[in-house]
């Protein structure tokens, strides 16, 4: 993996890139990370992908480094869509496909909503279809236990001191009881810890929360750009692991529907995985990946 810049406007953004010597002219793959999270939680999948043929970047989300904070602190998700956008056209490329876990999946769903037409597949990790979140919740009442943080995220001052408070241990915690059983190694978390020291980024990661999951937002008396995005027209994958303790799978059964993705959809669900399944399950999320891939390459008229 070889690091490179995208750009949107005067925002700057380290990605990661595998495949773009060996794989000219093949297809490109953007790998979006999520939270607590940054670029290097694609580890396992850019250098399979690469040698499969494919050329993958997974950048770094808006804010989570200096170099992409906004002055105007912008962090809605259709905003952080455009992003993608922009590095495809910096880039060169008119049709990727999207990969995204997490908040990545929140703002991939935005990003296939918006502009189609620009992507080849989508596959989303660990999070449904976000515009039918809240009529799923009605009927998986769990969930609402399990996104606790998200309220608490919008406490000004208190979420700031809490979620660093004893060297993160709070953000230990969540990838805890996220995915069960699963264990960073050292230097995982010490590349994580880098991240979220680096100036600005704590309010930023609590920016996307706060901006996109209000208590207004969430519970449905207020409408932002990214609730009326329902229609995703590009072909999905939806992956979820059975013990995720962040967004409980349960959901994935009220979220999707012929009407919404009119392209088709598919739901894969993981027995032995948890939220970062991607990280715990490597081999079968690359294979399933792959599998899409071509599925999508063979269709395309």
């Amino acid at each position: 993996m070889k690091p490179m810049t995208l750009f949107n406007g005067d925002l700057g953004f380290t990605a990661y890139r595998c495949g773009f010597e060996t794989n000219k002219d093949q297809p490109l793959v953007i790998c979006l990370h999520g939270f607590p999270d940054n670029a290097l939680s694609f580890r396992h999948q850019l250098p399979v992908l690469a040698e499969a043929g494919y050329r993958v970047i997974a950048p770094t989300l808006r804010g989570y480094e200096p170099s992409s904070q906004p002055e105007d602190n912008d962090y809605s998700v259709t905003t952080v869509a455009g992003d993608i956008i922009a590095w495809m056209d910096q880039l060169g490329e008119q049709k990727v496909h999207l990969v995204g876990h997490d908040w990545g999946a929140i703002i991939s769903y935005a990003a296939c909503a918006m502009a189609p037409e620009r992507f080849l597949s989508l596959t989303t990790l660990a999070v449904p279809h976000t515009a039918r979140f809240l009529a799923a919740v009605r009927k998986v009442p769990k969930q609402l236990i399990k996104s606790w943080y998200i309220s608490f995220f919008q406490l000004p001052g208190i979420a700031e001191y809490m979620l660093q408070r004893n060297d993160w241990s709070l953000i230990k915690t969540l990838w805890k009881n996220w995915s069960p059983g699963f264990h960073l190694s050292d230097d995982d978390w010490q590349g994580l810890r880098q991240t979220f020291n680096s100036p600005g980024v704590k309010q930023a990661m609590l920016s996307y929360y706060r901006q996109n999951l209000s208590p207004g937002i969430m519970t449905g008396l207020k409408k932002n750009a990214a609730s009326f995005l329902t229609t995703v027209p590009v072909s999905t994958l939806a992956i979820t692991g059975a013990k995720d303790g962040c967004v409980d799978t349960d959901l994935y059964e009220h979220t999707f529907s012929d009407q919404d993705f009119q392209k088709g959809y598919q739901i894969e669900r993981l027995d032995n995985a948890g939220h970062f399944c991607h990280q715990e399950e490597p081999d079968v999320i690359n294979s399933l990946l792959l599998d899409w891939f071509r599925k999508n390459e063979q269709s395309k008229p």
